[in-house]
């Protein structure tokens, strides 16, 4: 059985206040027993996020890498430099970053590639657009998009692949259980092509406005095996219901 994986994404939110509040109030929450939990915080929080929340089960990763291992990029972050403060995981080609920073295909597969020779295990997300959607083009976008990481990286390699549907991030919308399933169920019969053992094991989530309300169903279908979670993991407490519902699913 795939493990459940719930991955909560601060994205440029947040405070040390906030980070010693958020960690005291899931603490006091029972523990979760089976699903992995992991916290992805702003670049200057990893620091303090890692020293409050390794001790209570939750790992700690990153929002963003640069490709290169060092040298004169102002203001980036290698996957070097996330290790060395404790990381385990990173979030790559997230929508926003496509969106907003231009990234392509290609750069999003540099960075998961050196997220993995730094012993990263990277969360590469995957998603289309409402235009893409409606144009029936959501397959041939996602499998596009994941076909560029698997040319340079094995399956096995990978941390976790998130579907994120663009038009449901920060709207309030969400695809519903079977729509978000059927686009799963896709992504594992790519990953299959290239390892079909492999494809059995990588943890496959869904990171589209999840809310506790939300999440049981989503995370019932056979190819979800948790979440990419953005405003609901804000809060301790909505967080670790919708961790609660991986959990229980186990």
């Amino acid at each position: 059985m795939r493990e459940k994986i719930v991955v909560a994404n601060w994205k440029m939110n947040g405070s040390l206040k906030h980070c010693r509040e958020w960690a005291a109030g899931f603490a006091e929450l029972p523990k979760p027993q089976q699903a992995r939990t992991v916290v992805c915080a702003p670049f200057v929080y990893l620091t303090e996020i890692g020293r409050l929340m390794m001790p209570i089960g939750i790992e700690i990763g990153a929002e963003d890498v640069n490709e290169n291992p060092s040298g004169a990029y102002t203001g980036e972050i290698s996957a070097g430099m996330l290790a060395d403060v404790g990381c385990r995981w990173c979030i790559v080609g997230h929508s926003e970053r496509r969106q907003l920073f231009g990234e392509t295909d290609n750069r999003v597969a540099m960075k998961a590639l050196a997220a993995v020779k730094a012993g990263l295990r990277p969360i590469v997300c995957v998603g289309e657009t409402l235009a893409e959607r409606e144009s029936g083009a959501t397959e041939r976008v996602i499998l596009r998009q994941l076909t560029a990481v698997l040319s340079v990286l094995s399956p096995k390699d990978l941390g976790a692949i998130a579907y994120e549907p663009v038009w449901a991030i920060g709207t309030g919308k969400s695809a519903t259980p079977n729509v978000a399933q059927a686009v799963h169920s896709a992504i594992r019969q790519r990953v299959a092509q290239v390892n079909a053992e492999a494809a059995q094991t990588l943890p496959i989530l869904y990171g589209g406005s999840v809310k506790p309300e939300s999440a049981a169903s989503l995370f019932a279908q056979a190819d979800i095996d948790g979440g990419l979670v953005g405003g609901a993991a804000l809060d301790p407490v909505s967080f670790h219901a919708i961790v609660m519902a991986a959990d229980a699913l186990r």
